[in-house]
């Protein structure tokens, strides 16, 4: 994974252009507004601690964080809660907010984690594709879902809105919008120290996630 992390890490600066242009998000993809923010939670519901990722699917450095993040449910699926919220830098990866759409889509029918799974392990195919949508169904059928209710969904205002909820919800928090952004107990995590040792990894994610049980009591 070293050499595939620190290619896509090349592209970082990309994403910061982000945050100049991303206030503005294509109108075609951002129609609706006032819906809920997002539920997407796992883990151990109850805790104390929860870390949130805000996320694009077709984020390269999400993709690098994806497998260390996967590692890390599984580390901590009966201590910790685990919520994703979606943040598609739509100006940068003209692809996102339809990744975010096809998720969402799949939410509808209880699987949202089985196609966030499929978009991020699958994220070098679609994204390069001139129209993703035929990988989507493709996912969507491997995982499960009824056609004909993930099409109206993913064509449908209601999941629209509640990417754009969760992208109004970010931008409460006043921090640069680029992803992934992390939140450990409302908390921010830095990233260049989550990759101190050259990559991300499991333990540099439990340092943190160990303090915070200890100092909430459930370690």
């Amino acid at each position: 994974m070293d050499k595939r992390f620190w290619i896509i890490v090349g592209v970082i600066a990309a994403l910061f252009i982000g945050i100049i242009y991303v206030n503005g998000h294509k109108k075609d993809n951002q129609s609706g507004s006032g819906g809920t923010v997002s539920n997407h939670v796992k883990g151990k519901l109850d805790s104390k601690v929860t870390l949130v990722e805000y996320g694009d699917f077709q984020c390269p450095v999400c993709g690098g964080y994806y497998p260390i993040i996967s590692q890390v449910m599984g580390k901590y699926q009966d201590k910790v809660k685990f919520q994703f919220r979606n943040l598609p830098l739509s100006q940068v990866h003209q692809h996102a907010f339809a990744a975010a759409r096809a998720a969402e889509a799949a939410s509808e029918q209880g699987k949202f984690w089985q196609m966030y799974d499929a978009l991020y392990a699958n994220q070098s195919t679609w994204s390069s594709a001139s129209s993703p949508t035929a990988y989507f169904k493709q996912y969507a059928s491997q995982i499960g879902l009824d056609s004909k209710k993930y099409e109206a969904a993913f064509a449908s205002d209601t999941v629209n809105k509640i990417i754009n909820a969760d992208i109004n919800e970010f931008k409460k928090t006043g921090d640069p919008m680029a992803t992934p952004t992390f939140y450990l107990n409302g908390k921010k995590l830095d990233l260049a120290k989550l990759s101190g040792s050259g990559q991300p990894s499991v333990e540099s994610f439990s340092q943190y996630i160990d303090a915070e049980l200890k100092a909430t009591g459930q370690q």
